[in-house]
């Protein structure tokens, strides 16, 4: 299980370079960018909403990279129109003591907890790559390490394997989150969110949610906040030279407790740094093109299919909002366009997830005498 981290050992130890990481920035497309803005429905807030979510009202705005973002990568071109209902959102990303309440309620196994099945996996990766070690096909999960280089492109430097590493000791089995309840869950994948979801009665955001939501009713910014002021009071990043040394000028190496910032215009904290969050879309390189053709899309869904020329084998969904290993040198993805990629059943220690939900789904909550 967690098959992309594992994929990724296996590229290390066989030196397959075509390998991406969080945040490699690459040149700007020249293609022209729409001038982004957010046109905000009028309806009233409903009254009485869920606890601990936040009321987005949806509107029209363009999604993608924005005028002057120098940083925009392919994958967030080209900008386009698309239109959004209403929806509840999570005021912050779901945090341990949440994952725990889910986890004791459920008896919840997460995939970083579960032996890998070379069976499964071999199929995610390129035809005649021989198994790996049984050394290596173990309960583990991906960990960040800090280092001394300058060879930012090899990400492996930075990433390792560590047996017993899950949401319960996002590190290793030194680790612990019970003194962190208040911080958000982490190494935990797709699958282990979705579960978490459908047992809250919630569900992922859509790429197009979440962007909506992250721009806080903002327009032709780079990020949630805006734009012009100091990254490390307005969320959790990296600071210094990374991956060497982090200066901890916000208080933080890691993970911080949620609400450790100001939130952005709709209320909602931490949709820049803290941590990656999933969304429930696929990830497709040609998605932004195939909406771009069509005018505007009224609350999308996403690409059908998964698509990355770089893992032709491999299922991918989307990540949004940076986490705290961002910084200007290497990975600048808490703008509110920035994107990631991971495969389904894959965890870090560097992201989570929040949940949305429908006014119908609330309601329907509500006349169950669930909430």
């Amino acid at each position: 299980m967690s098959f992309r981290l594992l994929y990724s050992v296996l590229i290390a130890v066989l030196g397959w370079s075509w390998f991406a990481s969080c945040g490699q920035r690459s040149d700007s497309t020249g293609q022209k960018r729409a001038e982004p803005q957010i046109l905000e429905n009028k309806s009233p807030t409903p009254s009485n909403g869920p606890p601990g979510m936040v009321w987005i009202p949806g509107g029209e705005f363009v999604m993608g990279a924005v005028e002057g973002d120098d940083q925009a990568r392919p994958d967030e071109y080209p900008a386009h129109k698309v239109r959004v209902s209403g929806f509840w959102m999570d005021a912050t990303e779901v945090t341990n003591e949440q994952f725990t309440e889910f986890v004791e309620a459920t008896g919840y196994i997460t995939v970083a907890e579960k032996k890998p099945d070379w069976e499964v996996l071999k199929q995610q990766v390129p035809p005649g790559t021989p198994k790996p070690h049984d050394s290596v096909l173990v309960a583990a999960s991906i960990v960040f390490t800090p280092v001394q280089t300058d060879n930012l492109a090899d990400w492996s430097q930075w990433w390792s394997w560590v047996k017993d590493a899950h949401w319960r000791q996002p590190q290793g089995p030194a680790s612990s989150v019970v003194d962190k309840m208040d911080h958000p869950v982490v190494q935990v994948s797709w699958e282990d969110a979705q579960a978490y979801l459908e047992w809250a009665g919630k569900r992922f955001p859509s790429e197009a949610e979440w962007e909506f939501a992250a721009r806080g009713g903002l327009m032709n910014k780079l990020y949630p906040w805006g734009e012009g002021k100091d990254i490390t009071v307005c969320g959790n990043t990296w600071q210094g030279k990374f991956p060497e040394h982090n200066t901890e000028d916000d208080g933080y190496f890691a993970t911080a407790p949620v609400k450790s910032y100001p939130p952005n215009g709709y209320g909602l904290y931490d949709m820049a740094g803290n941590v990656w969050e999933w969304t429930g879309d696929w990830y497709n390189v040609n998605y932004y093109q195939e909406c771009a053709d069509k005018g505007i899309v009224v609350d999308p869904q996403g690409a059908d299919v998964s698509y990355d020329p770089r893992y032709p084998y491999m299922p991918l969904r989307t990540q949004r909002g940076g986490s705290f290993l961002c910084n200007e040198s290497y990975c600048s993805s808490y703008r509110a366009s920035a994107r990631m990629q991971s495969s389904p059943d894959s965890g870090q220690d560097h992201a989570g997830f929040r949940g949305v939900m429908t006014q119908e789904m609330w309601e329907a909550i509500k006349g169950s005498g669930k909430n």
